[in-house]
């Protein structure tokens, strides 16, 4: 797959998300922590996206949760969005059922932008066009492959800025 300006090619398969590689226009670096977390319903694809992030060499909080007991996903957005909002973490990813729910609950903490993908490609507008720090999934509706794919494109597309800044300032600002 090849990324948008100033990202890196990567050649390599989505299931290779362990050979990983970052521009200097990153919003996180290797090293950096990436909080992740998931209702019941996104446990497996959350462990699988949490072992991808420490293959790219990122240091993972782990907000949970850590077993299929019924969870309610806002407890575990709010968690994650805290986690960005406060600092120990750089970025996040937050998984649910559909990812609606927990993408709801995480963009109302201040300087969260939490969006939801589908595609690789909406992975990538949400980091080049709305400076998105949470990348939003439903492990229900995304397969994960496409899941794997999307987390790489998010976490290797820079911000574009220019005329989106005055657009990411308006969403700060609602």
């Amino acid at each position: 797959m090849v990324l948008r300006a100033n990202a890196v090619e990567h050649e390599e398969s989505a299931t290779n998300a362990g050979k990983f590689s970052m521009t200097d226009q990153a919003f996180v670096q290797a090293g950096d922590t990436v909080a992740i977390a998931s209702d019941h319903a996104g446990l497996s694809l959350k462990e699988t996206l949490r072992e991808d992030l420490e293959g790219m060499g990122f240091t993972v909080l782990n907000l949970g949760t850590n077993d299929e007991t019924s969870v309610d996903y806002p407890d575990f957005g709010r968690a994650l969005a805290d986690a960005v909002s406060d600092g120990r973490a750089k970025a996040g990813v937050a998984v649910c059922g559909t990812g609606i729910g927990i993408s709801i609950a995480a963009n109302r903490v201040p300087s969260v932008r939490a969006a939801l993908v589908h595609n690789e490609m909406t992975a990538e507008m949400a980091r080049e066009h709305n400076d998105a720090n949470v990348m939003a999934i439903g492990a229900r509706v995304v397969d994960v492959d496409t899941a794997r794919a999307c987390l790489r494109a998010f976490f290797t597309t820079p911000f574009a800025g220019g005329r989106h800044e005055r657009r990411v300032a308006k969403l700060s600002a609602a």
